[in-house]
C-alpha cells in the first residue's frame, strides 16, 4: 500500500473517531489539526456540515493527491437512514441569514441577540453587522487572552443578572446550552470585540483630524415631546442659565435631557449650535424637539476624544462594509 493510500486510511479512522455534535465541534478540529500537523505533506483541512434543525454534524477531509488536485474524505454513519434522505433537506434549512461567507442559524442568531447590546439600531441591523465582523475573524487562529476572555463573560452576566455560579448554571439550562457551549459562544464575543477595539484605535486618529468640530465637548439642554408641550418650553430652554432648568425639570408633558458629549453624539439639530444658541420645536425621532448648547470646549487629541472618534469611524466602516456585503434572509 502507497504512502498517500495509507494515510487515506488514517484520515478514515480520523473521521469515524470524532465527535458528532455541535457542542463538540471544536474538540474535532483539535484532533483534525493534530491529524494534519502528522500529514503536513497532505496540506488537510476539516470541513465542518452542521446539519439543519439538528444538534448533528458531519466532517469532510479534504487532502491534497500528490498527483494533483484534491482527495475529499467523507464518512457516513450507520444510523438505519437512507443517505438520499439524510441529505435531501435543503442547506438553507434552518439558517436565518447569509452575510458573504458566514452562515448564521435561527439557533445561534437567537443566542446572539442575547448579547446586542447597541439602542440605535434594531436586532436585524445587528445581527447583519455582527455577521460582518464575524467574517473579519474568520482566520484569526490565535487564542483569545484570558483577560478578554473574563471581560466578555463578566459583561454577558452582569447584563443578565447572573452573579453567581449556581444562577449562570440555571440560566444555561434554562436556555439548552452546555458550559462548553457556553465557552465557545463567550469566545466568540470576545473575539469580536477585540477586533471592534483594533478597529477603533486604527481609525479614530484621522476621523478626528478629518472632523474635530464633530468631537467638541459640548453642553446642552433638550426636551422631547408632543409639538404643543414642546413649543410651550421653548422659552424656559432661552432661560436657561437663570432658572429655566428648574421649570423643565417640573414639566410633566415633556422629557427634558441635561448631558455632555461629543458633538456627534447629540441629537443632530445641536451639533453645530453655539453656545446660547437655541433650535425647535423641531421633528425629531417622532416626536419633537427644541434645545439649546450651554457651553462647547474645542475638541483635544486626548483619550477621551480619540474613542469617540473611534466609535464613529467604526460605526461608517461597518456601513461601508455592509454596503458592500452580500445579505440575503432565508425567511422560507
Amino acid at each position: 500500500m502507497s504512502d498517500f493510500a495509507t494515510a487515506l486510511e488514517s484520515g478514515v479512522r480520523l473521521l469515524r473517531g470524532l465527535p458528532r455534535r455541535r457542542a463538540h465541534v471544536e474538540e474535532a478540529r483539535r484532533a483534525a489539526a493534530g491529524w494534519a500537523l502528522e500529514h503536513p505533506d497532505l496540506r488537510a483541512q476539516l470541513v465542518v456540515d452542521e446539519r439543519p434543525g439538528t444538534p448533528v454534524v458531519d466532517f469532510d477531509l479534504l487532502v491534497e493527491d500528490p498527483r494533483g488536485g484534491t482527495v475529499a474524505l467523507t464518512v457516513q454513519t450507520e444510523d438505519g437512514v437512507p443517505w438520499l434522505v439524510d441529505h435531501s433537506t435543503h442547506w438553507a434549512a434552518g439558517q436565518l441569514v447569509s452575510v458573504d461567507d458566514v452562515h448564521l442559524s435561527v439557533a445561534q442568531a437567537l443566542t446572539m441577540i442575547k448579547s446586542l447590546s447597541r439602542r440605535d439600531t434594531t436586532p436585524h441591523d445587528e445581527i447583519v453587522d455582527q455577521c460582518l465582523i464575524l467574517n473579519e475573524v474568520a482566520d484569526e487562529t490565535e487564542p483569545v487572552p484570558t483577560e478578554d476572555l473574563q471581560a466578555a463573560a463578566d459583561e454577558f452576566r452582569r447584563g443578565r443578572g447572573l452573579y453567581d455560579r449556581a444562577t449562570t448554571l440555571a440560566w444555561l439550562a434554562e436556555m439548552g446550552m452546555t458550559p462548553e457551549r457556553f465557552e465557545t459562544y463567550i469566545g466568540g464575543v470576545a473575539r469580536r470585540r477585540a477586533f471592534r477595539r483594533r478597529k477603533e484605535a486604527e481609525l479614530g486618529a484621522a476621523r478626528l483630524a478629518a472632523d474635530p468640530r464633530a468631537f467638541d465637548l459640548v453642553r446642552a439642554v433638550w426636551i422631547t415631546g408632543r409639538e404643543n408641550g414642546v413649543a410651550a418650553h421653548t422659552g424656559d430652554l432661552a432661560r436657561a442659565a437663570d432658572g429655566g432648568l428648574a421649570a423643565l425639570a417640573a414639566a410633566g408633558d415633556v422629557e427634558t435631557t441635561i448631558a455632555e458629549r461629543p458633538a456627534l453624539d447629540l441629537p443632530e439639530p445641536l451639533r453645530d449650535m453655539a453656545p446660547g444658541e437655541t433650535v425647535g420645536p423641531v421633528p425629531y425621532g417622532g416626536a419633537f424637539l427644541a434645545g439649546t448648547v450651554l457651553a462647547r470646549h474645542e475638541a483635544r487629541e486626548d483619550e477621551r476624544t480619540l474613542a469617540a472618534a473611534g466609535r464613529a469611524a467604526f460605526s461608517e466602516w461597518l456601513a461601508a462594509r455592509r454596503a458592500r456585503a452580500t445579505i440575503e434572509w432565508h425567511w422560507s
